[in-house]
């Protein structure tokens, strides 16, 4: 049988675990025998078949920027991104399926063949996002049966590990991205309440804030710019990030800069860095706030906090959760890999549910007392016009039809009728979001329903949206009289979607190439 695997494809690190003999996962080394792996890669200038995914390709954009990606996760979806290498767009959905695909070949090499996979994502990314995520994962050549949001995984992984009960928070502050997740756990019985995030809040903004304070004080100095090119942007990137890490354990980090004026010597101090990412700070507290309201709970009813990404580690961020709930976090496991080893665990849980015949004894006795209740992390509807009773007029507003936070699986289904006499078809919309005023929600879905000639007004039409266990959703809108149905599942937009078909192509374009 192929190892049962969970993935964390994050934006700064990578990561992917295995699920041992009996049931406990377990991080799996790269090629390099690291048990993180960059999220970079690098086209190679010399042999232009062979792609570099890691360490290699982190260091390689010194030398060509141009050639090299890095945080593609913040871009996962968006059609309008892309890649230009050797005259070939890459998007970034191919470009995830590249890392993927290190971690596949690589970890293979340690554990055999890996196949089935349940790969983490932020617990705000919306159906698109996830989507695409599946299909990176499928273009890296795994079978994908199920996605988890990082948070939940963190704290399935926590929960089987470590004593934790009641209500738990995770403060899950990664590479590019932010999550919080509020969990009610009893022993092995994990529900989740509700989340909050934000895509672009994480460790990169944190060392975008140490990049301006040096090049401020290089500019303060000479008088002219520390960077003049791609290739020195990338070098004082990853120069911030290591004053970023140096700030967690010391309180003074010192740097030489070499500029086209000169060199310079440069300290940063812990409270000089702690100013510049307030503000980075106080959007998460404004989460957290929005996250307990949800909760419909106080901080002082928070039994524990568990932390997890790389950021978490900034002493300034359990300063301001022990001073909001009162608690010192928990730091009693890797912040960087308890995501994937959950990920792991939610892997097994899947494989039992779906194809139990598949999954060792071993693994089945460690998985059998795990239960796991998920929610809905966003609100979905639909737009309608409703003749408003004051003034008789038609409105145009978001129906919402499945509300945020409903455990699942779930499933909720609303009637409505049909605008005009002869109305020959309809504009279905699905949206994003929890206001009816249309403006405030995301459009995630547009398609029309062909409709039969020759009819009244007011004809019902039912629609039915799902949301199952493996986090996708699924919506139906079903013209009753003539028995005419529209399904509508998510790519990564309308008019850029991508058809199972293309991704099986792109798939075996991808299996052609050589990542090292």
């Amino acid at each position: 049988m192929a190892n049962i695997v969970g993935i964390d494809l994050g934006t700064t690190f990578s990561a992917l675990a295995s699920l041992n003999s009996i049931g406990r996962p377990d991080i799996a080394c790269n090629g390099d025998g690291e048990r993180l792996t960059p999220s970079a890669v690098f086209f190679d200038e010399e042999d232009n078949e062979v792609i570099r995914v890691g360490v290699e390709a982190l260091n390689s954009r010194y030398l060509n920027a141009d050639r090299s990606v890095r945080w593609i996760k913040r871009h996962i979806g968006d059609l309008r991104y892309r890649k230009d290498i050797d005259g070939k767009e890459w998007s970034a959905v191919e470009l995830s399926a590249l890392i993927l695909k290190k971690l596949r070949q690589e970890c293979s090499a340690e554990y055999g063949q890996i196949r089935d996979a349940v790969i983490s994502v932020p617990a705000h990314f919306d159906e698109i996002r996830r989507k695409a995520t599946m299909d990176a994962g499928t273009m890296a050549g795994l079978n994908v049966i199920g996605i988890v949001n990082e948070p939940v995984a963190a704290a399935l992984y926590y929960a089987t590990t470590r004593r934790v009960s009641g209500k738990v928070l995770v403060y899950d502050l990664g590479g590019g991205t932010f999550d919080v997740s509020i969990i009610d756990v009893k022993d092995n019985k994990i529900d989740i309440i509700c989340s909050q995030g934000e895509h672009a809040l994480g460790g990169i903004d944190f060392d975008r804030k140490i990049l301006e304070i040096l090049k401020q004080n290089y500019g303060d100095k000479f008088g002219v710019e520390l960077i003049d090119s791609d290739e020195s942007q990338a070098k004082y990137e990853d120069e911030a990030e290591d004053i970023k890490k140096t700030l967690s354990r010391r309180q003074v980090a010192k740097k030489l800069l070499y500029g086209p004026a000169g060199s310079m010597r440069v300290e940063i101090t812990r409270e000089e860095f702690e100013q510049s990412i307030l503000p980075l700070l106080a959007r998460t507290e404004m989460l957290l706030e929005v996250a307990l309201e949800e909760a419909g709970i106080e901080a002082a009813e928070v039994n524990k906090v568990l932390l997890v990404g790389g950021s978490t580690r900034i002493p300034a961020v359990q300063q301001l959760l022990e001073k909001k709930f009162g608690c010192v976090p928990e730091t009693t496991i890797n912040v960087d890999e308890c995501v994937a080893l959950g990920a792991a665990l939610h892997a097994g849980l899947t494989m039992l549910r779906q194809k139990p015949e598949e999954v060792p004894a071993g693994i089945c006795g460690g998985l059998k007392d795990i239960h796991l209740t998920d929610v809905c992390n966003h609100s979905y509807g639909t737009i309608c016009a409703p003749i408003d009773k004051q003034t008789g007029r038609r409105v145009i507003e978001n129906r919402i039809i499945l509300k945020k936070n409903t455990p699942l699986p779930c499933q909720s289904e609303q009637m409505f009728y049909t605008m005009t006499r002869d109305q020959r078809e309809i504009q279905v919309t699905v949206t994003q979001g929890e206001d009816t005023t249309v403006e405030y929600v995301n459009k995630i879905a547009t398609h029309k329903l062909k409709l039969p000639e020759g009819r009244p007004a007011k004809c019902p039409i039912k629609v039915t949206y799902s949301y199952d266990l493996n986090q996708r959703m699924h919506c139906r809108f079903h013209d009753l009289e003539s028995d005419r149905v529209l399904e509508v599942d998510f790519s990564l937009n309308e008019t850029g979607q991508m058809t199972a078909q293309q991704v099986k192509e792109k798939t075996n374009q991808l299996e052609l190439m050589k990542v090292k």
